[in-house]
């Protein structure tokens, strides 16, 4: 059990674009799967890219971590959750694409981004303030 401050899924079909010649998700695509949850849960913040950038930063992906416990394939729906798990210094994201029929956990990971003044084009060492008033509602 992940614990986190907010959580936020969305589901997808694995489309054939996405596989290799076995049927099997291309490892570089779940990064793509770990975006859709990430897009999503800023939106229900309300602090997606473009309130970051209409309030002066820019949150570039630092780290990204994936691990692969079990392939999804063509046709399968997934279930990606995002869990918002640290915003005080750095937004940490944590991950896990499940199967949605059978729950079975597929993929896991996190991402951490920063904030960057972009103004000053300086990382900044704590989240801006606007980020820390959205989150009061989740504490």
């Amino acid at each position: 059990m992940i614990k986190s401050f907010v959580e936020h899924s969305v589901e997808y079909t694995i489309p054939f674009f996405d596989v290799d010649s076995l049927e099997i998700a291309w490892h570089g695509n779940y990064i793509k799967y770990f975006e859709m949850a990430r897009c999503a849960l800023l939106d229900k913040i309300e602090y997606n890219y473009f309130h970051m950038r209409d309030s002066g930063f820019s949150w570039p992906v630092i780290e990204v971590k994936v691990r692969y416990p079990a392939p999804a394939v063509f046709n399968q729906k997934i279930i990606i959750t995002a869990y918002l798990t640290e915003y005080e210094n750095r937004l940490k994201i944590d991950f896990i694409i499940r199967d949605k029929e059978s729950q079975r956990k597929l993929t896991s990971g996190h991402t951490i981004q920063v904030a960057v003044d972009m103004e000053k084009q300086e990382m900044c060492f704590a989240s801006p303030a606007i980020l820390v008033e959205k989150m009061k509602r989740y504490l």
